[in-house]
């Protein structure tokens, strides 16, 4: 091994550390592979350990080739074999060809959590198929890893001969020629009553986002760099040369590309068709318990082993449509009860667009707070603080305004010409005719021009002019900078990639692009909450907001009449630290021991599966400890106990662990024991006012938007507490999910 390498010995070392602690052999060697799970050791000295070392470290250890083969199939020694077929560095056929005689069903297990599926040229699938004859579920797995392989290129040469016929195009006509698609389509659908192209199957709005993303990403890392700093006068010369001669066709001017028009719908179709296979099949394959793939011949079908599983999925994806609505009805009480109530807001034909996008702010504005730890300020990329109120109402405003003047105008325009051209040619004219306003399929103005329009969406009380400064740092909030994406991926460097919802100003050198038909009708919330959560992960005021949500959770249990303690260190013992605990809430001879976890919202079985073994696991393991040193803490008279008022009552205490998460996946399943439950179910369950997730002024049904406000305050209230709150009813509330329990009597459909 060369000097940069992690000695063998690293996890050998921890293993003997941890016997000569007093644990037993089975519990040393769980916790060196929790250890390994975590991605420790971290460092060696000043320098960073790379996963690959810990990879080589860990497989060439003593300590794993001492294993007893049975505990291979529980977890976290599963788990670890995921990591092994993950990774292709470093090989232990040895030990694997053990396991494939002893246990197959561990290491089919392993195989298809881990990815290998789509990994044909990996080091691991030549040594699966070696072990083939040792068992017939190991044979039976690599027909089926062969079957997905063909499968897979025959779509990706599908997509390659598509892809090639827009080799020519630049990132900006790519999306130009998207925004033709999606106005043929997805807008006509949404906004509009006229359908073209009845009996086609065509892409979900979901679909076309994803698909186009892909494409996106081809493209960005694929053309020439110049491609990436468009001028005002480059978009110019691309919508000449491609949208003009389709909406403003002429004999003089550039010929009409139809073929480019229909190639991106051939494009389109294959890399939805490529998505859809990631996703409903290799992805199910690896991460879907709920379902099976049986192999008939060269052919695999789907059967259905667990219902229950594929219905919990479908149930919390109900329940975030759920409290979609449920802060939007929290946003219009608020609302009624400010200042702005009875105001007219903006000009009088715009009130009750700019009305609701207020209130659509506010609930954005509440979640983050509340659930999410926000403060009133937060950092953009470019370092400079931007007021979160303010930038929330500007892209609900942007919502509201592509909306009104682009999407229901082209509607109407369709309704007449029964033509997508035609009515994207009427849009532009009249656009052009009213002082030269851009009214094309897409949009793009310079950063100054950019700024100047959304100045005055940035007027408050303190700030009656608005202010230039403050909407140059909204733009950088809402932006994606393509020249830096097409950069990093060139270079083949990682990093998150942002969706086009979650930051919706498209950089292009000097440029910034809007699409139209994506802004006006995104969910806003959602696209906020992962433009801070996802992809602001690693903002230095991440940890702050962690903090701020442990303490409005608190202040939350103390309206209750919880006495509360934030932040605890218990003492470390011999054999552990057990780490700071977040919250613990005393009442009634119960203690709550909070562990509390701040992620984002998910949106596949891979990214749920993923949260679940590593943050939910983990968490699980650290709340095991955090509870044994808080039952410490109570065997000893202590500050601790004096600050919980519970002198004289250790013997009697009822000690809950949970799991707080504000994620939603994994709802209500356990952890090292320990309840998993949503952060919004819990301050729900304490606020009492979970009949907001009823709909009681029926906004699923479209009471939103027309005339006055819905009146909510005279709906009676179903409360969790017919006998008044009591610690034993709020524990059954949660454990036997009370909050939830009208979720299944609606279906909630969220754009």
């Amino acid at each position: 091994m060369s000097g940069s390498e992690v000695p063998f010995t690293a996890y050998d070392a921890t293993f003997e550390r941890m016997q000569a602690s007093g644990r037993t052999p089975e519990d040393a060697a769980r916790l060196v592979v929790e250890d390994y799970l975590d991605g420790k050791p971290r460092l060696r000295g000043k320098k960073k350990i790379s996963k690959a070392e810990r990879d080589k470290a860990f497989w060439s250890s003593a300590v794993v080739g001492a294993v007893p083969i049975e505990r291979w199939a529980t977890e976290p020694f599963t788990l670890a074999l995921v990591r092994y077929f993950s990774q292709d560095r470093v090989a232990n056929v040895p030990l694997v060809s053990r396991l494939a005689q002893s246990l197959p069903d561990t290491v089919c297990y392993a195989v298809r959590r881990s990815g290998l599926v789509l990994r044909s040229t990996s080091p691991r699938r030549a040594e699966l198929a070696g072990m083939a004859e040792l068992a017939p579920e190991i044979a039976e797995l690599c027909r089926v890893l062969e079957i997905f392989e063909a499968a897979h290129q025959l779509r990706i040469t599908a997509l390659e001969k598509s892809r090639a016929r827009l080799s020519e195009l630049t990132p900006f006509e790519l999306i130009l020629y998207a925004s033709l698609h999606a106005f043929h389509t997805l807008v006509p659908r949404n906004v509009g009553g006229v359908v073209l192209d009845e009996g086609e199957e065509q892409p979900t709005d979901e679909e076309f986002w994803d698909a186009l993303a892909a494409l996106v990403s081809w493209k960005l890392a694929t053309a020439p760099e110049k491609t990436l700093r468009v001028s005002e006068y480059d978009a110019a010369m691309s919508v000449a040369k491609h949208l003009s001669p389709l909406i403003f066709p002429s004999p003089s001017g550039h010929p009409p590309r139809h073929d480019l028009l229909a190639a991106f719908t051939q494009v389109i179709a294959d890399q939805v068709e490529l998505n859809a296979f990631l996703s409903r099949s290799a992805e199910a394959f690896c991460y879907d318990d709920a379902i099976r793939f049986v192999r008939h011949d060269r052919r695999l079908e789907i059967e259905r082993i667990n219902p229950a599983l594929r219905a919990a999925w479908t149930r919390d994806g109900r329940k975030l449509d759920r409290l979609h609505f449920y802060w939007l009805y929290r946003a219009m009480d608020a609302f009624v009860s400010s200042e702005k109530a009875g105001k007219i807001i903006g000009r009088p034909e715009n009130h009750e667009a700019n009305q609701f996008a207020y209130i659509a702010a506010m609930r954005t504005h509440l979640r983050l707070t509340e659930v999410y730890g926000a403060d009133e300020t937060v950092t953009t990329d470019t370092g400079e603080q931007v007021h979160l109120f303010t930038a929330l109402l500007s892209l609900e405003l942007m919502s509201a305004f592509f909306l009104r003047d682009f999407l229901l105008v082209f509607a109407e325009h369709l309704e007449d010409s029964r033509d997508t051209l035609a009515a994207l040619s009427r849009l532009a004219f009249f656009g052009l005719a009213d002082e030269f306003q851009n009214r094309f399929p897409l949009t793009w103005s310079d950063r100054s021009e950019k700024i100047a329009n959304i100045v005055g969406w940035t007027v408050r009380d303190d700030c009656p002019n608005g202010s230039p400064q403050m909407a140059a740092a909204i733009l950088d909030f809402w932006t994606s900078d393509w020249g830096q994406l097409g950069t990093r991926m060139r270079d083949g460097g990682g990093g998150v990639q942002p969706g086009l919802f979650e930051r919706p100003v498209l950089k292009l050198g000097s440029l910034l692009v809007q699409l139209p038909w994506v802004v006006g009708v995104q969910n806003n919330s959602s696209a906020a909450i992962n433009n801070l959560r996802r992809l602001g992960a690693r903002r230095d005021e991440a940890r702050q907001e962690t903090q701020r949500i442990e303490e409005r959770l608190g202040q939350l249990f103390e309206s209750r009449g919880f006495r509360i303690v934030l932040n605890w260190t218990p003492p470390p013992t011999d054999s552990e630290i057990p780490g700071e605990v977040d919250l613990v809430c005393a009442r009634d001879g119960v203690l709550l021991v909070l562990e509390l976890k701040s992620t984002y919202l998910r949106r596949s079985n891979r990214d749920a599966w993923l949260h679940s073994t590593t943050t939910l696991r983990k968490a699980g393991i650290q709340l095991r400890r955090k509870v044994a040193a808080v039952e410490r803490a109570l065997r000893d008279p202590s500050e601790f106990s004096e600050k919980l008022a519970l002198k004289g009552m250790e013997d009697e205490l009822h000690i809950h662990g949970w799991i707080v998460d504000t994620s939603i996946e994994c709802d209500h399943q356990r952890f090292e024991g320990f309840l998993k439950v949503s952060l919004e179910e819990v301050l729900i369950a304490l606020r009492d006012d979970s009949h907001l997730l009823d709909d009681p002024a029926g906004l699923l049904h479209g009471n939103l938007g027309e005339g006055d406000l819905p009146d909510v305050e005279g709906e009676p209230s179903k409360t969790l507490y017919p006998a008044g709150f009591s610690v034993a009813r709020f524990l059954e509330v949660i454990e036997r999910e009370e909050v939830w329990r009208g979720v299944d009597e609606h279906r909630a459909i969220v754009s």
